[in-house]
């Protein structure tokens, strides 16, 4: 089985400006990506694949051709991809059928991973791809245990007041449905769910718990602070996160 593993990332930012070319904890925060890939393959020699860069910005795109690890091809994002309405899945299946039609061959699996969540472990990688392998799922996507409960502690507004977002008799968390957040840093597809035109979670979905802490949605200044504080403690303390930072 071939894999054709994806990257994606516009231009610009409208919460943390030019986001994807920004430095984290002095790195490129786009090789943080490209260096977890590298060390899975690392421990994967005989796997066949393919990494591939889908952007609007020159400047990500030449980013990530001069990188130190690993070839990554090249897609200049068409500009009816680029708008804020565009659904990231549409540009992943972009990616498939180009590079189908460039490398004259199909893929098994297509294995995105986000720009914007560097603290991510190999054996989180390694753990979606096996999942989705043994499952036959045709999305397995990465969560993380959710700190607040629908079911019992949120709320939303309403006419008078406000209620609990799901109706229930629960008087402790541990009694309602556990709950986990989709931490959009790493989704394995089936190529033939890509081109199906469904969503992520319209088909047979599978999930891989991530370490919650450590990922957190850059969308303003103070998460990029933030995050970056906390990486460094993790990098300073646990290896499975350190290496990928060391291997850049």
């Amino acid at each position: 089985m071939k894999i054709l593993f994806t990257i994606c990332g516009r231009a610009g930012s409208k919460g943390i400006k030019n986001k994807n070319l920004r430095d984290f904890l002095g790195k490129p925060l786009a090789y943080y990506t490209v260096s977890a890939i590298d060390l899975y393959l690392k421990q994967h020699n005989d796997l066949e694949y393919d990494i591939v860069i889908n952007s609007d910005s020159d400047k990500l795109r030449e980013m990530m051709d001069k990188n130190p690890m690993r070839k990554v091809e090249l897609i200049e994002r068409n500009s009816s991809l680029g708008g804020d309405t565009v659904g990231k899945v549409d540009v992943i299946f972009n990616c498939l059928e180009i590079m189908e039609a460039r490398k004259k061959c199909k893929y098994g699996m297509v294995v995105d991973l986000d720009i914007t969540s560097p603290l991510r472990r190999v054996q989180d990688i390694a753990r979606v791809i096996t999942t989705h392998q043994e499952t036959g799922a045709d999305v397995t996507t990465t969560v993380a245990t959710a700190r607040r409960n629908p079911y019992f502690n949120q709320v939303k507004k309403v006419e008078h007041g406000y209620k609990k977002v799901i109706d229930s008799n629960f008087t402790a968390r541990q009694q309602a449905p556990e709950i986990f957040d989709m931490n959009a840093s790493i989704y394995a597809y089936k190529p033939e769910f890509l081109s199906s035109g469904k969503g992520v979670l319209e088909g047979y979905v599978e999930c891989v718990e991530m370490y919650d802490t450590g990922i957190l949605d850059l969308d303003h200044i103070n998460d990029m602070e933030l995050m970056q504080i906390i990486a460094k403690y993790l990098f300073d303390n646990e290896e499975e996160f350190a290496e990928v930072y060391k291997n850049i």
